[in-house]
């Protein structure tokens, strides 16, 4: 009987034990606690300059949306919103014209212990502005590479948007000059796209290379306006059998008829449903893409079909 008593004695000391540790144990466990969700709360992010007018309207209409939400964006050249994705804390995502490389995603492995999200959520092309009274409207992707490698007769200041390495100097040197070297008594450089256009509206010999987004939505009371000041050049399209010489627009950006086409990346620092996630994901899905499309960028998340129409034909009914 004693051995019984004891027995039973044994058994409910065990079951206390285990009920102090697992108690223990749960009130010593730390949850992660985050400060924001896709619906309220605060987050950084870097951007790309030349990607400015569309990422304004972009926040400006999911800060609209969701009232409780403050995105804080800095315009940067592309290498320094880079270099804020890998050594601040505070920016959880950035939008660039590339993502993540090999490399770059085992960094971020071994030091967070996951990869970024990264993908394509538009696609955006360099357009070649002269200045309104110039006739010099043609180019091609030869004469480009003549003209910043200094191996051409044509003197033209040809102007960049950044004093540092911006995404159009990168695509500049990676697919027109094919990695060869600038000609720095050619090139000149301004701190931003909007000095660019300055810059060449107010020379007749000077050419301007800048995002679409800056000059390319007929719907903007500002770039309409500078339209009078600049226009934009047509470029050979090596792809054509009609046109051989087109202008950046959602068709030929599209069909990359217009050879000068890059993408729009995002890359998200965050491994939860947080207020990066949700601005992602708002400019993945149908709003952010029409807003891209209104811009007059090419959706990458949306289809688009092309419709031959005889307009003076009668609807059947």
């Amino acid at each position: 009987m004693y051995i019984k008593i004891l027995k039973q004695l044994l058994i409910t000391i065990g079951i206390m034990l285990a009920v102090i540790i697992i108690t223990f144990g749960c009130k010593q466990k730390k949850h992660p606690v985050f400060a924001d969700t896709p619906l309220n709360g605060t987050i950084n992010i870097s951007v790309d300059e030349s990607f400015k007018p569309v990422i304004d309207e972009q926040i400006k209409m999911y800060e609209g949306s969701f009232p409780n939400t403050k995105i804080n964006v800095h315009y940067k050249p592309e290498a320094e919103c880079l270099k804020d994705l890998f050594s601040d804390s505070a920016t959880r995502l950035v939008i660039v014209t590339r993502g993540l490389n090999a490399k770059e995603e085992r960094y971020f492995e071994d030091s967070l212990h996951f990869i970024p999200r990264w993908d394509k959520v538009a696609t955006d092309a360099i357009a070649i502005v002269v200045n309104i009274n110039s006739t010099d409207t043609i180019f091609t992707l030869e004469r480009l590479q003549e003209q910043l490698s200094g191996k051409s007769e044509k003197k033209q200041p040809i102007v960049f948007d950044g004093l540092n390495a911006t995404s159009t100097i990168r695509f500049a040197i990676d697919s027109i000059l094919k990695g060869k070297k600038f000609d720095t008594g050619v090139v000149k450089a301004v701190r931003n796209s909007k000095e660019v256009l300055d810059y060449v509206a107010s020379d007749a010999n000077a050419i301007g290379l800048v995002g679409i987004s800056w000059i390319g939505n007929p719907e903007d009371t500002a770039q309409v306006n500078m339209l009078k000041k600049v226009k934009i050049a047509y470029v050979k399209c090596t792809l054509c059998s009609d046109l051989p010489y087109v202008k950046p627009n959602q068709l030929s950006i599209l069909t990359k008829r217009y050879p000068l086409v890059r993408g729009l990346y995002y890359i998200l620092k965050e491994n939860y449903s947080g207020l990066g996630a949700g601005f992602v994901d708002f400019l993945q899905y149908e709003r952010g893409q029409l807003i891209f499309k209104r811009a007059y960028l090419g959706s990458s998340k949306m289809g688009f079909a092309i419709r031959s129409v005889k307009i003076n034909e009668k609807l059947v009914k």
